[in-house]
């Protein structure tokens, strides 16, 4: 560890599907301050039928946050980035960006999983790679090209992961990091390298995976043209740059029995173990094996998050602008138990108006539909305690073991409601913070690969003692027990 009154500065970019933020991260001795310097939207593009990420307008917002920091005389010792998996780009042979990168809600992937799935059994894939199956994985977006867009894919040299591309328009450096390539399903989660086979199978050459790195690699200073306009010559590391391998670096556990939900857009709801876990009921269950710090496994499953309520609120600011926080305080008073919704259900994955396709919902399964906002808001929250209880009893069966807390990280625990009901619906203390997990974890993989950190165990003793970490207790367990088996009900959950 650094001499307690040296003073190290980092910048964290976490980029996620809501928006993107630079957040500077201040470690002096076992304190880390965090302070944001900047904060974007970002947007998806629909072009020529298509949904895709405007990665340039990311870039153009990194560029502008370094040269703030130049603005201020902030001097950093390095930059992380870390964004959602999965999505990617594609390079030519003279390292051009082929196009801008799908969005992994693009309507024509859940086809293209099927279509693959005739090819290839699941079973199989599963048993190669261990990760849960979703429309999106990298590998059935490949396949989605062979399709739609077959003489890109001709013309690609080399795949990047989202953050990767961010590094490559940075340093020149072409390589990707060992938590963002495994939610690629093209990983092993054994050997943690490429299974090129799979490529081979549906022939795309897998001389377009990149090297893979750990986290903590350095991929070199800014390249030279973007110091010339006067960006600071930071040095780029390539972090745990799956946000939520980052998130789950900077969870404040302690022992062994306490389970995680990294809760923003998605919520991730797992375990850190140093094993995979692949065998027939992980799969029927649905779970992932993704890489996470240390080399240590991320055994989670993928539940759809807050996106319904960010959704929502897209539509009522048509009409009625409202903070998420007047809204779940509007909740906090709204009547109970009203409309149980499984948030997973395909119905949400990205219709046009997500109030109307709530109301779809619950008159395709018999419910009631919501006739206002304050009581729509307060069933998306208890849906989502309760889809939370039923990740946390599959992953105690999966694993064997029992727990006694949840760490809640991440933006969502901002929201005092949902961190109550999960209380309430799971029966297990609830430890909420740090709100900005991600962005401390990316920042503390810095300070260890500058040598400020020894290890991620000394990682989280920095994040005890940094973060306010506030407690939730059950206090009605029994009632929402008994509700729960009408949730189960109502969703065909059970």
């Amino acid at each position: 560890m650094s001499n307690s009154g040296e003073k190290n500065i980092f910048l964290a970019f976490d980029l996620g599907a809501e928006s993107g933020r630079a957040m500077l991260g201040e470690l002096e001795g076992h304190r880390l301050k965090l302070r944001e310097l900047h904060r974007f939207p970002n947007r998806t593009l629909y072009l020529q039928n298509r949904l895709h990420w405007n990665i340039y307008y990311l870039f153009e917002e990194i560029r502008n946050s370094l040269r703030n920091c130049r603005k201020e005389g902030i001097e950093i010792i390095s930059l992380g980035v870390d964004t959602w998996g999965v999505d990617f780009g594609l390079l030519d042979e003279r390292g051009n960006l082929l196009s801008l990168p799908y969005c992994y809600r693009h309507r024509s992937f859940p086809a293209a999983t099927e279509k693959f799935f005739k090819i290839f059994p699941r079973e199989e894939l599963y048993r190669l790679t261990g990760i849960q199956f979703m429309p999106f994985n990298s590998l059935f977006q490949l396949y989605c090209y062979l399709e739609e867009n077959p003489g890109l894919l001709g013309s690609a040299r080399k795949l990047l992961f989202t953050p990767d591309v961010i590094n490559y328009l940075l340093t020149g450096r072409q390589a990707t990091e060992l938590t963002i390539a495994s939610t690629s399903q093209l990983l092993s989660p054994f050997t943690r390298t490429w299974i090129p086979e799979l490529l081979e199978m549906i022939r795309i050459p897998p001389s377009i995976l990149p090297e893979i790195n750990q986290p903590g690699q350095s991929l070199g200073k800014i390249s030279s043209w973007l110091e010339a306009e006067g960006l600071p010559p930071a040095e780029v590391i390539q972090v745990a740059s799956h946000d939520t391998a980052s998130a789950v670096a900077a969870a404040p556990g302690k022992g062994d029995d306490w389970l995680y939900i990294s809760s923003g857009t998605w919520s991730l709801v797992g375990v850190e173990l140093p094993q995979p876990v692949v065998n027939e009921a992980s799969l029927t269950a649905n779970f992932t094996n993704e890489s996470g710090l240390g080399q240590t496994i991320r055994f989670l499953k993928n539940v759809t998050g807050l996106w319904l309520l960010q959704q929502c609120r897209k539509v009522w600011a048509k009409t009625r602008e409202l903070s998420y926080e007047q809204l779940v305080e509007m909740a906090s008073g709204a009547p109970p138990f009203q409309l149980f919704l499984d948030p997973d259900a395909p119905d949400f994955l990205h219709p046009e108006n997500m109030v109307v396709a709530i109301n779809d919902y619950a008159r395709k399964t018999g419910q009631k539909e919501t006739e206002d906002m304050a009581t729509t808001v307060r069933a998306i929250l208890e849906s989502l305690a309760f889809k939370y209880r039923r990740v946390v009893e599959e992953l105690s069966r999966l694993t064997g073991k029992k727990f006694r807390t949840i760490h809640l990280i991440g933006g969502g625990s901002r929201n005092h409601l949902l961190n109550q009901f999960t209380a309430e619906a799971t029966g297990l203390r609830v430890l909420a913070g740090p709100d900005e997990a991600t962005s401390a974890g990316n920042i503390l993989v810095q300070a260890m690969a500058a040598g400020a950190i020894r290890d991620r165990h000394e990682l989280r003793e920095v994040v005890r003692e940094s973060f306010e970490i506030k407690e939730f207790i059950p206090k009605n367990p029994e009632l929402w027990s008994e509700r729960y088996q009408d949730y189960l009900e109502k969703t065909g959950l059970g």
